[in-house]
């Protein structure tokens, strides 16, 4: 039995399992593995679980995982957390740049626990009657109330993410204006199958459908979640938007060992 060094990261209650897998030891295919480290009952308790590996060009690659124990697409806050893990480790300094899933991303860690993350550009929003889908590096529909405390998250979510895309999915974010350029956020994330307190690539998502319909005119949107304030900015251009960066507070929670 293999003892492995775990650290427990969170990013407005966004929490995860990041292992330093430079040594590439962490059995990446075994899905029940990582579900069972995911489990709040039976293991350690995360929202998903992240390797740090080595990569030849950047300073780090991240592998993310979601709570089933599946290789997942990007996770905005766990890249915000890895980030500050890494400077941590000492792979990074104050700025870095590494490989996730959708391309290379880069991040700036800051003294006071904040953590700013370039997300990826993005060319299509879909607008429907009713909701806007795009993709920030993972897929999420963005749906407006007007009373967000009493939207059923987890089973309007649950239907949406399969009656509206398959067996794929999609997240589904909720959203309720504030001011201006404010609004709260409540996501039902695919692969955790329940109402998350933050998702990093939702609110961005969220900022970029309040721009683009004209709920904003600006462009630094400020985001409330169950977890906490982020805060999103980007550069419209004619075809979409570029230059997003997901600023937020990163935090490494604690450490441990388990046997795997």
């Amino acid at each position: 039995m293999q003892s492995t060094t775990f650290y427990k990261y969170q990013g407005t209650g966004n929490d995860f399992i990041i292992i330093d897998d430079r040594q590439e030891q962490f059995s990446k295919k075994d899905t029940k593995l990582t579900a069972r480290l995911c489990d709040r009952k039976f293991g350690i308790g995360a929202d998903g679980l992240i390797l740090l590996q080595n990569n030849r060009h950047h300073n780090f690659t991240m592998v993310y995982f979601n709570a089933d124990g599946n290789e997942s697409s990007m996770c905005g806050n766990g890249g915000r957390c890895i980030a500050s893990f890494a400077r941590f480790l000492g792979v990074a300094t104050d700025t870095t740049t590494f490989e996730a899933i959708d391309g290379l991303h880069h991040a700036k860690i800051f003294d006071n626990g904040n953590v700013s993350l370039q997300m990826m550009d993005v060319k299509n929003l879909q607008l429907f009657d009713g909701h806007v889908f795009t993709n920030t590096g993972s897929p999420h529909h963005v749906e407006l109330t007007d009373n967000i405390e009493h939207v059923d998250v987890f089973n309007q979510g649950r239907h949406l993410r399969t009656e509206l895309y398959g067996k794929e999915g999609a997240n589904i974010n909720f959203v309720q204006p504030v001011t201006a350029n404010t609004f709260k956020v409540r996501t039902y994330e695919r692969g955790v199958e329940d109402e998350t307190l933050s998702c990093g690539t939702g609110v961005t998502a969220v900022a970029l459908a309040m721009h683009k319909t004209g709920q904003t005119t600006l462009q630094t949107v400020e985001l409330q979640t169950p977890g906490g304030h982020l805060q999103v900015t980007f550069d419209p251009t004619p075809t979409g938007y570029e230059n997003i960066w997901l600023t937020g507070h990163a935090t490494q929670v604690f450490k441990g060992t388990i046997d795997l």
